[in-house]
C-alpha cells in the first residue's frame, strides 16, 4: 500500500513557514492530480497547495491556523491503484450521500459541450467548480470568462458562485439547490465570507479579513518604530505627457506593452536613488545597512480592497521598456493574486501612486523596514507662470505633487528634500525628442 506524503513545498529563499488557512479537502475524498488540497499564507502571499499524486486522502496532520515549517508533512494521500477497500473503506453514510449526489446531478446534466478538468486554454477546473457549473447550466464558453482568485487565475468555488450572484440568471430548481448543498458538505469553503453582525439595528461589525489585519499590524509598527516626517514638491511633467502621448501607440506596437506614467516616474526614482544611497538602507539597532541593491516596491491596490507590495528587483538596471514590462507585469499578477512569494519581499524604497484614486498628494506610512516612501500625486492641467527670455507669461502646464516620507532617525530634512529636488530636476528635463 503507497502512502504519498504530502509536505509544504519551498515558497521563496527567504519564507520558513506558513500558515494553514483553509483545508480544501476532507478526509476520504477522492484527490486529482494538481488539484488544490489546502490555502495557505504567509506574511505576504496566500496560495494553494496542489496534490502531486491521484488518490485518497486518509489523514491531514495539521488544524487550520496552525503553523507549519517547510518540507513538514501535511497530509497523506493513499495513491489509487493501492488503496485498500477493506481497511479504507469510507464510512457508509458518506457513501450514500456520494451516491445520491451522483444521481442528482445525472438528473441535471444538460446536452452541451462537456466541462473538462482542462479547458481548451489550459485553464484547471476542480470537481467543485465543475459540478457547480453543471448545476447551473454553465458553459464551457461562460467558465473560460470567470476571471479567477486562485493560483495561476485558478477559478475557485466564491468565484463561480460571485458570477452566479451577478449573473442574475441562476434557476430555481431545488434539485439543483440540493445537489450544491450536498457538494458544499464534502469540500469545505475556500474563501469564509465575512458576515455582518447587526449591533442595533443601524450598525454592523464586520471582521478584518486575514491580510487586512496584517496590513493594520504593519502600519502601527511602522508608526511606533520611525520618526515620520514629511516633505513635498511640485513638478512641471508636461514634456513627459507631450512625450508619451506621442510615442504610446508606437510604444504598444513594438513592445506589446501599455506605456503609463508610473514605470517613467519608477524609472527616475530608481536613478535617483542611485545618486542618493543613504536613502536606500534600513536600521538594525545601532547600526545602519547600506543596501547594494536597488529594489523597489510599488504599492498596488488589490480588488478587496487590501493592497500588496510587489518589489521590482535591481530596478537601477532597467532601461524604460524594461521597467515598464516589470511594472505591467507585477501589477496584473497581483490584481489576480498570483505573485510568488519573492516577488513581495526584500525591497529597499517604495512608491506609491496615490494619483490613482484621484488625491492631489498624500503622507504615506514607511514600509518597514525601509526608511523612505514616495507618493505620487494626481496630473492636473494648472495654470503656471512661464520664464523666458523675453518675460514671464502664464499658461496651462501638466503638474503633480510628490511627497515623501522618511524616517528622520536617519535621514534628515536636507537629504529627504535633495532627494526629491533632484527627482523634479530629471523629470522636468525629460528630452521630448528622444526615443523609447
Amino acid at each position: 500500500m503507497a502512502r504519498f506524503e504530502l509536505k509544504l513545498p519551498k515558497m521563496g529563499e527567504s519564507v520558513a513557514e506558513a500558515t494553514i488557512t483553509s483545508w480544501l479537502k476532507g478526509i476520504g475524498d477522492t484527490i486529482e492530480l494538481d488539484e488544490a488540497i489546502v490555502e495557505i499564507a504567509t506574511d505576504k502571499v496566500d496560495s494553494e497547495v496542489p496534490s502531486e499524486v491521484e488518490g485518497t486522502l486518509v489523514e491531514i496532520l495539521f488544524k487550520k491556523d496552525d503553523l507549519v515549517a517547510v518540507g513538514s508533512t501535511i497530509a497523506i494521500i493513499e495513491t489509487i491503484s493501492d488503496i485498500d477497500e477493506s481497511n479504507n473503506a469510507p464510512n457508509p453514510e458518506i457513501l450514500s450521500e456520494v451516491t445520491q449526489l451522483e444521481e442528482s446531478l445525472k438528473i441535471i446534466e444538460i446536452n452541451e459541450a462537456p466541462i473538462t478538468k482542462t479547458s481548451p486554454s489550459g485553464k484547471f477546473y476542480s470537481p467543485l467548480v465543475r459540478n457547480i457549473a453543471k448545476a447551473e447550466n454553465i458553459s464551457m464558453a461562460e467558465l473560460e470568462m470567470i476571471n479567477g482568485v486562485g493560483k495561476d487565475g485558478r477559478v475557485t468555488k466564491d468565484d463561480i458562485l460571485s458570477y452566479l450572484e451577478n449573473r442574475k440568471l441562476i434557476p430555481n430548481n431545488n434539485t439543483t439547490s440540493k445537489v450544491i448543498e450536498k457538494v458544499e458538505k464534502f469540500i469545505p469553503l475556500q474563501v469564509q465570507k465575512v458576515t455582518p453582525v447587526s449591533v442595533n439595528g443601524e450598525d454592523e461589525i464586520i471582521e478584518m479579513t486575514r491580510m487586512g489585519k496584517l496590513v493594520s499590524k504593519h502600519m502601527v509598527n511602522s508608526v511606533q518604530t520611525s520618526a515620520h516626517v514629511q516633505s513635498f514638491i511640485e513638478i512641471d511633467v508636461t514634456n513627459i505627457v507631450k512625450w508619451r502621448n506621442k510615442v504610446k501607440d508606437g510604444f504598444f506596437i513594438r513592445e506589446g506593452e501599455k506605456l503609463t506614467f508610473t514605470p517613467i516616474l519608477m524609472h527616475a526614482v530608481a536613478s535617483t536613488i542611485k545618486k542618493y544611497p543613504l536613502i536606500n538602507i534600513s536600521i538594525d539597532g545601532d547600526n545602519i545597512i547600506k543596501k547594494k541593491n536597488i529594489n523597489l516596491g510599488m504599492a498596488a491596490a488589490l480588488p478587496n480592497g487590501n493592497l500588496i507590495v510587489p518589489v521590482i528587483k535591481n530596478a537601477d538596471q532597467l532601461n524604460l521598456v524594461g521597467m515598464t514590462k516589470s511594472v505591467n507585469d507585477l501589477a496584473n499578477r497581483a490584481r489576480n493574486n498570483a505573485l510568488k512569494p519573492d516577488e513581495v519581499q526584500d525591497g529597499t524604497y517604495t512608491v506609491t501612486n496615490v494619483g490613482g484614486f484621484g488625491s492631489v498628494m498624500g503622507t504615506p506610512i514607511i514600509n518597514q523596514p525601509q526608511v523612505a516612501i514616495l507618493a505620487l500625486g494626481a496630473i492636473r492641467k494648472v495654470p503656471a507662470v512661464i520664464e523666458t527670455s523675453e518675460g514671464d507669461f502664464i499658461g496651462i502646464r501638466q503638474k503633480m505633487f510628490v511627497s515623501h516620507s522618511y524616517d528622520h532617525r536617519v535621514v534628515n530634512g536636507a537629504l529627504g528634500g535633495m532627494f526629491i529636488k533632484t527627482l523634479k530636476e530629471t523629470l522636468e528635463a525629460w528630452d521630448i525628442n528622444q526615443d523609447f
